[in-house]
């Protein structure tokens, strides 16, 4: 099919605040490794020297500049029950403890360095006043004299409220300075216009930034990554405790954020100690009175109390895979908060820095492995982290570099977010035995650099994907290159409207793994997106009505209007149900729109019963809108009897409505499609925000 990258035409929808470019430049190639030693019983092994440890990189031997023992205390301070008051003149926010000047390196010397970072995005108020009390109960009396406290909190922004310290005074002020339900994800949703009243809004979209940030996971993910990297200039091992309400999934989960920060988490020396600050949760059939009643019979035959817990088990994974990546521990249904703080406390023991400046000076952005060892004679077990990635200087790159970073970035373990990604899979019937599987990626203006060509700015885009089937074998692969002109009347715009490239797959039913690398060739920035898909068998015999899955659009474009193509294959664009008379169905990927905006849906039906008399179906179909569980609109009901004509037993279902009669919110469509002479039906439901 022809690859296209459509430049959108829809704004994106909230303007984009302005940041000052940050630019950290390095004069050296210092490399240091936290190693903890262990004999056998467990025990640490104080009183080595420099010259009993031997460093290697990639095999060579490496010559260790910097050497410091960090011998940590279980002293616990004097409790002191009570604190002063926070004094007027005192700074709200610090950022010293993102910078590590070269000469200073090492100025937290034998202390032990938590950071509480208070995910205030994901807690409602009971569970942010949880949290609060942990924090203060552990300050008062589980500190060490070891122990430095920093604190960090998230909801639209990672904010730094306090630098490393052991003043309990400071440290209590800014955890009682934290206001209950400002910052929580209900009161957020506030900002964009939605009433509330009677629905069960769950996570909201926050106002003040792009339509991204409808990937909760994704948002939530990357703040940790932000602080993971904010913290990466101190060479210490740090725990981060993470007090969370859980991590919501929505959308289509990109797993490459979720290793992403797990690897930025690592390379920075910090284990993640999640805190479900739920506390021990018992399930009420019907559920409790924080939401409306169950309808039905699911409060007696047990299936709402499985939803239930499904929901809470799906909200806790993410925490549980954060925490054991990494090295720490997560605390889930427990009342008592302060022991997951504990848990971080005793998990850091005395341990070995080790610096030294490598000899491979080559930026190339390649995986160096790392190996210590110890001289003969000394036994011992030894942790540290096994590798780095080398810095890397895109504008130096040949073009066979560039291709080669491609495809290492592709198959390498650690993925790369640099670039936003947001991708949508589709599947549709061709035959029995194949289906087209469109792809959908959306890349934000704003994180685009543009050059001058001419009249025109331009950019260029690499695309590479990979799908491997269930037994990680590969199927298919997708290779392209695109240069982008941009109309100067459409530059300056560029940071409010998005890019969106689009291919395809022909799949049999199965499960697959779709990886899938963008990289923008002015500045080398590339971006990941890992997720799983399944093509279901839309053949077998079934007491429901086989449909496709569901494109939700805001445009259609014409072929033509795309500002990048990588080939123009017309028998492929036929092939592609999302085309229709030169014109394409864009996927909307995130599902944010706007009141001026029309909604299109479509999706298709397979093998409808027919009249015999009539040769014909008889299909009715519907989209509803719901606001929690209330129906806040649906559209007259429309019935469909003719057949795609070059696809047997394929009917086509297509609406397009006006948005601005519904109120600004977030909503769950679904469509309802009913086959009256078969007498099956099918529904399919997606999430959907709609801005002002």
């Amino acid at each position: 099919m022809r690859r296209s990258l459509i430049f959108s035409l829809i704004s994106s929808l909230i303007p984009i605040a302005a940041q000052d470019d940050i630019t950290f430049r390095a004069t050296s190639n210092l490399v240091v490794v936290d190693v903890f030693v262990r004999d056998r019983s467990g025990h640490e092994m104080p009183g080595l020297k420099k010259e009993d440890f031997t460093v290697l990189e990639d095999g060579k031997p490496q010559k260790v500049s910097v050497f410091e023992y960090q011998k940590l205390s279980d002293e616990p301070l004097p409790e002191e029950p009570a604190f002063a008051p926070r004094t007027p003149e005192r700074p709200q926010a610090v950022q010293s403890l993102t910078t590590a000047p070269k000469n200073d390196m090492l100025r937290y010397q034998d202390r032990r360095l938590i950071i509480f970072f208070f995910d205030l995005s994901s807690m409602q108020p009971p569970e942010q006043a949880r949290a609060r009390k942990s924090a203060l109960e552990f300050v008062s009396k589980q500190m060490t004299k070891s122990d430095l406290v920093a604190i960090m909190t998230y909801s639209n922004e990672v904010k730094i409220l306090q630098d490393f310290t052991a003043d309990r005074d400071l440290l209590a002020a800014d955890i009682r300075g934290l206001a209950l339900g400002d910052n929580s994800d209900r009161a957020a949703i506030a900002d964009t216009g939605d009433d509330t009243s009677g629905a069960d809004t769950g996570a909201a979209f926050v106002a003040d930034e792009t339509e991204f940030n409808i990937f909760n996971t994704d948002e939530k993910l990357a703040a940790l990554e932000t602080a993971s990297k904010l913290l990466a200039a101190l060479p210490q091992k740090k725990a981060l405790v993470y007090f969370s309400g859980g991590i919501n999934k929505t959308g289509v989960e990109n797993q490459s954020q979720l290793r992403s920060t797990v690897n930025a988490a690592i390379k920075a020396n910090i284990s993640f100690y999640p805190i479900d600050a739920h506390g021990l949760i018992a399930l009420v059939p019907g559920g409790d009175a924080s939401q409306a009643a169950s309808r039905g019979a699911g409060m007696f035959n047990g299936s709402a109390v499985t939803t239930q817990r499904n929901n809470l088990m799906d909200a806790q994974e993410t925490l549980v895979t954060l925490a054991s990546d990494t090295g720490g521990k997560a605390l889930l249904d427990n009342n008592d908060l302060t022991r997951g703080i504990t848990q971080a406390q005793d998990a850091i023991r005395s341990y070995y820095i080790l610096g030294y400046y490598s000899t491979n000076p080559a930026q190339d952005g390649r995986y160096r492995h790392i190996q210590v060892k110890l001289t003969p004679g000394v036994q011992a077990k030894l942790d540290y982290r096994q590798g780095y990635f080398a810095p890397k200087s895109f504008g130096k790159f040949s073009s066979a570099d560039k291709e080669e970073q491609l495809q290492q970035a592709l198959m390498l373990g650690d993925p790369v977010t640099e670039l936003p990604l947001a991708l949508e899979v589709n599947y549709f019937r061709l035959n029995p035995k194949e289906y087209f599987v469109p792809v959908a990626v959306k890349i934000p203006g704003s994180s685009v650099e543009l050059g001058k060509k001419g009249s025109n700015e331009v950019t260029e885009f690499d695309f590479i994907g990979e799908v491997l089937d269930g037994k990680g074998q590969h199927v298919s692969t997708v290779r392209d290159g695109i240069r982008v002109k941009i109309d100067p009347n459409n530059q300056a715009q560029l940071a409010r409207r998005n890019f969106e490239y689009d291919t395809g797959f022909t799949l049999p039913p199965g499960n697959y793994d779709l990886k899938f690398l963008a990289r923008e060739n002015r500045t080398g920035k590339m971006g990941t997106f890992e997720t799983k898909f399944t093509v279901p068998d839309l053949t077998a015999r079934s007491d429901y009505l086989h449909v496709s899955s569901v494109v939700w659009s805001n445009q259609r474009e014409a072929l033509q209007a795309a500002v990048g193509a990588a080939g123009n294959q017309k028998k492929a664009d036929a092939a592609n149900p999302l085309v229709d008379g030169g014109r394409k169905l864009i996927p909307s990927v995130t599902r944010v729109f706007r009141k001026d905006q029309n909604l299109y849906v479509y999706l298709e039906a397979y093998d409808p019963t027919v009249r015999p008399e009539l040769k014909k179906p008889n299909v009715v179909a519907s989209v509803s809108f719901y606001r929690g569980k209330v129906k806040a609109f649906e559209t007259p009901s429309v019935r469909l009897d003719d057949t795609a004509p070059k696809r047997a037993g394929t009917l086509p279902i297509q609406f397009q409505m006006p948005l601005a009669k519904l109120p600004p919110g977030r909503y769950v469509c679904q469509v309802n499609v009913v086959d009256q002479i078969g007498k099956k039906f099918a529904f399919s439901r997606a999430p959907l925000v709609l801005l002002p």
